[in-house]
């Protein structure tokens, strides 16, 4: 028994043909079963060959397809339909195929374009880290913050690693000489790195030395009391220009404070002790001020006496508080003032050069006076008596205390 379709057809011993284009070809035989069973067998084959057309015809409308990936799958079937060992509709296939061809050339063509968009992407991004890289490592190490350094440096790398891992494959010619660069900043970075905290290392350790013997020179002023204060204020001015040796800092400075607590509470006593003296002393001084004060002026000769038996008691008495010297000071000065000018009036009044210039001045200003009284009178113009007026009212004033003067 023999079936026959229009793509194909089974002879009596199962052999099973494909018709294509008129030309019969023998796919395969698939004895011990019924023809139509033969012919079936043949069909799914071909059914899973159109299956896997449509995927390539979906997979080229989708955006995410790898052109590779599709001219592999593309080339599997076309291997196939070379020797078909299936029955079906072959010219659709063909056909199907040679409209996914062109399809193909566009998704490799816009495949390249993203792959070059993307390579150029990755380019930037690769020396915008190398630029960055190159910035950290060219900063001031003595300013560098390391910590914050090594984290940026190291999120850097990370950065690098990941557009190596998912980003596209730029090529070698491009890539090693911004690397290159990154590498070389990270080298430095690390070497600088390396040499400061060495340094640091070197630091600490001469400062742990020399905090050791601070402590123990503050602890042997601490028996000398409130006299050691300057010179422990001096090694705290030390100790802060000094850097910090983290291990074994707290247990010396605590060692150190206990010294200078011991030396401050001290100080502390004997600054309370000086105030309460300089008190009483400032309490002495101010009823020796209002003592001199009450001195009189009638007699300048007593009153100076007074006044330096007052001064000779002042100067026994120590320091007063420095808010209250001023005040005291002041009072005082102005008690010498006072007995100063009225010693320089008497002396004035009493000398007899200074009295006969005064008799002089007030004979020549009796003259003046005179002279202007005699130019009124003779005068016709009525401005120029009004200026003599003037000079003579003058003159009279100046007589006036002339006269005062000489008294």
């Amino acid at each position: 028994m023999s079936i026959e379709t229009s793509h194909a057809s089974v002879d009596e011993n199962n052999n099973v043909y494909l018709i294509d284009g008129g030309e019969k070809k023998l796919v395969g035989q698939y004895p011990n079963v019924s023809p139509e069973e033969a012919l079936a067998y043949f069909q799914r084959k071909y059914d899973d060959l159109e299956a896997q057309v449509r995927i390539l015809e979906q997979r080229l409308k989708a955006s995410n397809a790898t052109p590779a990936a599709v001219e592999e799958n593309l080339v599997a079937v076309e291997k196939e339909l070379v020797e078909p060992k299936f029955v079906g509709d072959i010219e659709n296939l063909r056909s199907r195929i040679s409209q996914l061809k062109p399809a193909l050339e566009k998704l490799r063509e816009e495949h390249k374009k993203k792959t070059e968009e993307a390579i150029a992407k990755a380019l930037v991004e690769k020396e915008k880290i190398a630029s960055k890289a190159e910035q950290i490592a060219n900063r001031d190490p003595s300013k560098t913050i390391w910590k914050n350094a090594s984290k940026e440096m190291q999120d850097l790398f990370e950065k690098w690693q990941a557009l190596q891992k998912s980003g596209p494959r730029v090529p070698k010619a491009q890539a090693d000489p911004i690397w290159k660069r990154f590498s070389k900043s990270r080298a430095k970075f690390e070497a600088e790195k390396r040499a400061f905290f060495a340094e640091l290392d070197k630091r600490v350790k001469e400062a742990k030395k020399v905090k050791s013997d601070i402590v123990q020179q503050a602890e042997s002023l601490s028996s000398k009391g409130a006299q050691a204060a300057d010179e422990f204020k001096k090694l705290q001015e030390q100790w802060k220009k000094l850097a910090r040796i983290g291990k074994g800092e707290e247990a010396l400075w605590e060692r150190f404070k206990a010294a200078g607590d011991a030396i401050f509470e001290q100080k502390k006593a004997e600054d309370a002790k000086l105030r309460e003296q300089e008190m009483e002393n400032y309490a002495k001084k101010l009823e020796l001020v209002e003592k001199a004060e009450k001195i009189s002026l009638d007699d300048l000769k007593s009153a100076r006496e007074q006044l330096a038996k007052i001064n000779q008691e002042w100067s026994k008495l120590g320091r007063v508080p420095r808010d209250k010297v001023k005040e005291l000071d002041s009072r005082m000065g102005k008690i010498e003032t006072s007995i100063k000018q009225k010693e320089e009036e008497e002396w004035r009044r009493t000398d007899p050069e200074s009295q006969h210039r005064s008799n002089s001045l007030i004979e020549q200003l009796e003259k003046a006076i005179a002279d202007i009284e005699a130019e009124i009178k003779s005068a016709s113009d009525d401005k120029k008596k009004q200026e003599l007026a003037k000079n003579l009212e003058a003159r009279k004033s100046w007589l006036e205390a002339a006269k005062q003067a000489a008294d």
